[in-house]
């Protein structure tokens, strides 16, 4: 180890260092507690390097995650195999810092400086961060982008909590040869007893368990934790001033959850490191995160291994600045050539590739468990479950996770835009959540069967529905409903149903609906009516033939008038028509008019309101129908787990897929024909020639003419094919149809069927062939001429057929 020269500056120079000779590693500055002290002898260095050389960095041999059995090193770049000189400097510098960081801070824990590799290579930790640049938008934010990092990442615990890296403990080789067991000899009787005995030791361990369940769950309530303090932990700090950063914070990799840096959750930092640079923390963490300084161009807060790399710096008065200058100018004479800063070796790691299966993928394989402390939480990737399920948290009543309490499934991709259930194993309480867009604009479902006319309540999208419909509620006997927004200010309906006589099907409300009872409904102010006569509330007691309606009250007002009509029979006893009754409508009035005690008056506003009861009540029914359909379409849906599919995936779209498919079948076809026309026509012929001889004039025409001949044979061939199997349809069909005239009478109905078919396939047949020979004919003269003219700008005839172009 080289000597260290360390120089005492002025009590105005905070920026103290020692310096490393000959291989220019990075000098640690003395703590705030040695700056005062007198300038150290060449015999207080020499007794400070024995020291430091005496003091071993124990660096873990086995990584925690991965092994030699889980990678094949053979396929990993030279980069992760070994180290290069300069990253071998490094590590040494980084041994040296260690050992002046262990000797001037004995009681902090060592620190995490070059972990072993895949490969058993140690690696500085900053050389294992690459900063890379990916073709996702959703990985430009931080909190899509940690998510993303949090699905992919599998949360295993350290065999011991308190440091990062352990050794593998050694396998115990097993034994090549093993001694029979000797025969069973037990007694019966023995083993009776031994059952009595087995199980009054069940019995005093469940008793146990129990004990120790209330035990441990007094020691929750306590919540004492035995290495509260000293579990060791990493995560990620974004720090302020970049990006519109206005605070730092920090960001769990396994949860991806942000926390501020004065949370409690963090009780202090070792060290932190980027691609960069590597610092430690020399301020107390006393008070956790709370009161630290992220400045980490500061270095009496922040110590840093490297001296050349980039860092922020104080912001210092123009006094400070200007008086350190002149020092430094008097100081650094004769030392401008000097260079001793050493920055960060590149990454030794390749750059991230994530295909667009994989980020779609996320979660190892699709899947991901994590186990909680009564919570179970699963990740599946998109359409990888046929219901389109991505999350389930199960929680449960004990530590053992048996007795399951809730269940909350999350949903993605469903064609009746269902997002979340939320399933309560304790009450049976089940509810849905939807997205915008579900066919009756459902918001939620509660339930606890789905069986028709039970206990359940239903929330909508009241802007997406035309009636304004916001909540339903329904019970065996009755159906509550809440509107908003009507142009006639309806705000509320309640129907109470009797007893239905025949049985009860799925489909009961449109065959056998419930017989209703009372209908009672409530509206809203409508400000262009007066009071008096705007109604509040009115109910239509359907089996006792009466209306009762309520109005609004006036703002000077204590009560509200009141009006009920009784209906009677159409006709009295002598068969007369009845017509309007003073006793037919009783009414309190706050102020009464008198036109509202005339008969007309009274006969016409009832009148009305029978035509509103009818209108009531088949609002009502089509209310039970659309519960029913509700409830048929989350039915079937759950059956046979559709799911949307959007036009732009064409993995998965069959119509988009079919459609590519068909263009890339055209685009091939159209290369084939562009290599068919491209092929060399007079090769056959030019192969006939004597090699190495250039060709005559007379070998040229020769070469022309059978060129020329055999495509006129090729066409003519192709011409007789045609016609040979048009003449082979035509007379299969003449057969067929001297047989059919032969053996009309006895022919059955099947027969007769298959005869038509034939019929109909064969002139199909024929007509096509006989397009076809009518194309050839017209197309082969064509064919003809422009292979001739090919022949004559061929460049190897040109020469010779000039003459005749």
């Amino acid at each position: 180890m080289e000597v260290l020269k360390e120089k005492v500056e002025e009590e105005a120079a905070a920026t103290e260092r020692a310096e490393a000779a000959e291989r220019g590693e990075k000098l640690l500055r003395p703590l705030d507690a040695r700056r005062e002290e007198a300038p150290m002898t060449q015999e207080m260095l020499r007794d400070l390097e024995k020291k430091l050389s005496e003091i071993e960095i124990v660096v873990p041999e086995q990584p925690l995650t991965f092994t030699k059995d889980s990678i094949d090193i053979s396929k990993l770049p030279l980069s992760y195999q070994s180290n290069t000189l300069k990253e071998e400097h490094l590590l040494q510098v980084a041994d040296n810092f260690s050992r002046q960081y262990s000797h001037l801070c004995p009681d902090r824990v060592p620190l995490f400086l070059h972990p072993l590799n895949e490969c058993e290579v140690p690696k500085f930790v900053s050389t294992t961060i690459r900063p890379t640049l990916m073709p996702y938008p959703e990985l430009y934010n931080w909190d899509s982008c940690a998510q993303f990092v949090s699905d992919f990442l599998s949360m295993v615990p350290l065999p011991d909590p308190l440091k990062p890296m352990v050794q593998e403990e050694e396998k115990v080789p097993s034994k090549k040869y093993a001694i029979k067991p000797p025969r069973d000899l037990s007694s019966r009787f023995e083993q009776e007893q031994e059952m009595k005995k087995q199980e009054e030791m069940k019995g005093q361990e469940e008793k146990q368990r129990r004990e120790e369940e209330a035990r441990l769950l007094e020691m929750e309530k306590a919540n004492i934790d035995p290495l509260h303090g000293l579990r060791v932990h990493s995560w990620i700090v974004v720090l302020s001033g970049k990006r519109e950063v206005p605070e730092s914070f920090f960001i769990d990799p396994f949860t991806a959850r942000s926390y501020s840096t004065q949370d409690d959750h963090f009780l202090g930092i070792e060290s932190l490191w980027n691609h960069k640079n590597y610092w430690i923390n020399m301020q107390d963490c006393w008070n956790g995160c709370k009161d630290l300084i992220f400045d980490l161009g500061d270095p009496v807060r922040w110590e840093y291994l490297l001296l050349g790399t980039d860092k922020s710096h104080l912001s210092l008065t123009e006094e400070e600045d200007d008086g350190m200058n002149d020092n430094d100018d008097v100081e650094n004479l004769g030392k401008e050539d000097e260079d001793k800063s050493f920055d960060m070796p590149p990454s030794w790691v390749e750059q991230i590739e994530i295909s667009p299966e994989a980020f779609e993928t996320r979660c190892p394989n699709g899947k991901k468990v994590i186990q909680y402390k009564r919570a179970k939480l699963e990740k599946w990737a998109p359409y990888l479950n046929s219901n389109g399920l991505m999350c389930r948290l199960t929680t449960y009543e004990d530590l053992e996770c048996t007795k399951t309490l809730e269940i909350k499934e999350w949903y993605q991709n469903r064609e009746d835009m269902l997002e979340l259930k939320h399933i309560n194993k304790s009450t049976g309480l089940n509810i849905d959540y939807f997205k915008p867009g579900h066919p009756q604009a459902l918001r939620a479902h509660s339930y606890v069967s789905m069986q028709p006319e039970m206990d359940r309540v239903m929330e909508f999208y009241e802007t997406a529905r035309v009636d304004g419909l916001v909540k339903r509620e329904e019970t065996p006997s009755s159906m509550t409903e809440h509107y908003r927004g009507r142009s006639d200010f309806l705000s509320y309906r309640h129907v109470d149903f009797g007893p239905r006589v025949k049985k009860l099907a799925l489909n009961s409300a449109e065959s056998n609906p419930r017989p209703m009872v009372k209908i009672t409904e409530r509206f809203s102010r409508n400000p262009e009516k007066p009071a008096d006569e705007d109604v509040a509330e009115r109910a239509f007691l359907i089996q006792e033939e009466r209306i009762q309606l309520r109005y609004h009250c006036r703002d000077d007002h204590i009560t509200a008038s009141k009006r009920e009509f009784l209906r009677r029979t159409e006709v009295d006893s002598k068969g007369n028509k009845i017509i309007m009754t003073p006793d037919m409508c009783i009414s309190f009035e706050v102020e009464p008019m008198e036109h509202t005690k005339k008969l007309l008056y009274q006969y016409e506003a009832m009148m009305k309101l029978r035509n509103e009861e009818k209108l009531s009540r088949h609002q009502a029914w089509e209310s039970e129908l659309e519960v029913l359909e509700i409830l048929k379409l989350q039915e079937e849906e759950d059956d046979t787990h559709t799911l949307a599919i959007s036009i732009y995936d064409t993995k998965r779209n069959e119509k988009s897929k079919e459609y590519r498919e068909a263009m890339e079948r055209v685009m091939h076809e159209e290369h084939l024909r562009q290599v068919e026309a491209q092929l060399d026509y007079l090769a056959p012929f030019l192969a006939q020639l004597p090699p190495g001889n250039k060709l005559t004039h007379w070998q040229a025409m020769c070469v022309k003419d059978e060129c020329l001949s055999d495509f006129k044979q090729r066409l003519i061939d192709k011409a007789n094919l045609i016609q040979a199997r048009f003449e082979k349809e035509t007379q299969e069909l003449q057969k067929q149809q001297q047989w059919y005239q032969e053996n009309q009478v006895t022919l059955t109905a099947e027969d007769e069927d298959w005869y038509l078919s034939y019929c109909s396939q064969a002139m199909f047949r024929i007509r096509i062939l006989e397009q076809r020979l009518n194309r050839h004919k017209e197309l082969a003269p064509l064919k003809y001429l422009a292979l001739e003219e090919k022949l004559h700008k061929d460049p190897r005839l040109v020469e010779f057929l000039k003459v005749f172009v």
